[in-house]
C-alpha cells in the first residue's frame, strides 16, 4: 500500500503547477522584445499614417475653385436650356400631295365601303368614319361598292386601284386609316380639319335614305331595265339599260347628296 501512495505522488509531481505555467510564458517572450520597443513602433505607425494622408492646402484650393466654377456653368447652362419651351410644329394641308376629287376643293372628301368581305378593310373604314363623325364636322362619304363611278373616280386620281378607305381634305390626300389614325393620335388631325363646317346639331339620319345615300330607283325599281318602244321592226316593246340608276338599280338620294 505505502509502495502505490508513492507513486501516485511521483506521477504527481509530473504535473506543472501554477507557477511553473507563469515562469514558461515568461521565458517564451524574446528578450529583444520589450514593452516600450512595442509602444515606441506604434507611434511611429501613426506619425507614418498622418504624413501619408497630409495633403497641401495650397495645391488643393485650385482645383477646388475650378471644380466649382464648372459645375456652376453647367447649372447656369441646365437653367436655360430649361427654360426655353419646345416649338411645337403645327401642321398643313400644304405638307400632303394634292389630290382633288370632283366637288372637294372646300370640303372633306371620304371614300369607303360597306361591304363585309375583307373585314380589316370594312373596320379600317368604321374607324375613319368614327374619327370624322367625332369632330363633328360636315363630310362626304362616297361608297365605291355601292357606285361604281365612284371606285373609278378613287382609282382614277390615285393612278391605279387602291383600296378605301381613303380621305381627302381640300383637295389634298390626307391617306389611308393608318395615316389617318396617326395624325388623330399626335393631335394633328383636328388641325387640319379646323374651319371645315359641322355637320347639323341633332346629328339625325337622313330622312329619305335613313343615311344610306342611295334609294332605289324610282324608274326601274332596281331591276336596271325598262321597258321602250321598239326600232320599227316588229318588235313593239324592248328592254333597255336603265338610264337613271347604277349598275345596282340605286340613285343618290336627292336629300342628303
Amino acid at each position: 500500500m505505502k509502495g502505490m501512495k508513492g507513486r501516485f505522488l511521483k506521477k504527481l509531481k509530473r504535473f506543472p503547477t501554477k507557477a511553473t505555467l507563469k515562469q514558461g510564458l515568461i521565458l517564451q517572450v524574446p528578450d529583444s522584445i520589450s514593452i516600450n520597443k512595442l509602444s515606441n513602433d506604434h507611434h511611429k505607425d501613426e506619425e507614418i499614417e498622418s504624413a501619408f494622408f497630409e495633403v497641401d492646402k495650397e495645391k488643393l484650393t485650385p482645383f477646388m475653385k475650378s471644380r466649382d466654377q464648372f459645375s456652376a456653368k453647367d447649372n447656369s447652362e441646365l437653367v436655360i436650356s430649361s427654360g426655353v419651351p419646345e416649338i411645337e410644329e403645327q401642321p398643313s394641308l400644304l405638307d400632303f400631295e394634292e389630290k382633288c376629287p370632283p366637288g372637294g376643293r372646300d370640303s372633306v372628301i371620304f371614300y369607303t365601303t360597306s361591304l363585309r368581305g375583307i373585314r380589316k378593310t370594312f373596320e379600317d373604314c368604321s374607324a375613319v368614319r368614327f374619327l370624322l363623325e367625332s369632330f363633328r364636322i360636315s363630310f362626304q362619304e362616297r361608297d365605291v361598292s355601292m357606285d361604281i363611278e365612284f371606285r373609278e373616280e378613287l382609282w382614277r386620281m390615285m393612278g391605279g386601284r387602291v383600296v378605301p378607305p381613303r380621305l381627302f381634305i381640300k383637295g389634298r390626300h390626307i391617306g389611308g386609316a393608318d395615316e389617318v389614325v396617326g395624325l388623330h393620335e399626335q393631335g394633328k388631325l383636328k388641325k387640319l380639319l379646323e374651319g371645315m363646317p359641322l355637320s347639323p346639331s341633332n346629328n339625325s339620319p337622313c330622312m329619305g335614305c335613313a343615311g344610306i345615300r342611295f334609294l332605289l330607283c324610282f324608274n326601274c325599281n332596281g331591276s336596271c331595265k325598262v321597258f321602250a318602244d321598239g326600232d320599227g321592226n316588229g318588235d313593239e316593246i324592248v328592254r333597255i339599260r336603265c338610264p337613271e340608276c347604277n349598275e345596282n338599280g340605286l340613285v343618290k338620294c336627292p336629300i342628303c347628296c
